[in-house]
């Protein structure tokens, strides 16, 4: 598996980003176009198709950003674990969730020093990720 760094740790999933959202925004265009020929012979036919293709698109957004939300979730609650581990205590209730998942890359040596330095300078995710000397991949999100 490639070597993962703070340039390159996002992550593309192609059967989401180029199949899925680019078919259900092809949808959505193909829908307005029916709509805009057909408003004024197949009206209810029309609006169907047009709801439908909104329907299909708000859904796919929406299932994204639930499956987002419960990676989030599962992040918070696995550093929060890894810092009670290394230091005997939680995580500073200050700490925002995008410094939480950005302080997941750091290694188990600098993670404890890095929490207390973005808790102190109020440091940015891009910050404390830039900061990590050591990085700890992670393969498993999506």
């Amino acid at each position: 598996m490639k070597q993962q760094n703070v340039e390159n740790h996002g992550k593309i999933d192609p059967v989401y980003h180029y199949g899925i959202a680019l078919l259900s925004l092809a949808t959505l265009i193909l829908a307005i176009v029916y709509f805009v020929k057909n408003i004024g012979t197949e009206t209810l036919l029309s609006f169907i198709v047009l709801i439908a293709a909104f329907i299909f698109l708000l859904m796919m957004a929406k299932l994204r950003l639930y499956a987002l939300k419960l990676q989030d979730r599962i992040i918070r609650n696995e550093e929060n674990f890894r810092h009670y581990r290394l230091t005997g205590e939680v995580l500073d209730p200050d700490l925002t969730l995008k410094q939480i998942i950005a302080l997941r890359f750091a290694p188990d040596e600098e993670f404890p020093g890095l929490v207390k330095r973005a808790i102190s300078e109020n440091l940015s995710a891009k910050d404390i990720k830039g900061a990590i000397r050591n990085w700890r991949a992670d393969h498993h999100r999506v």
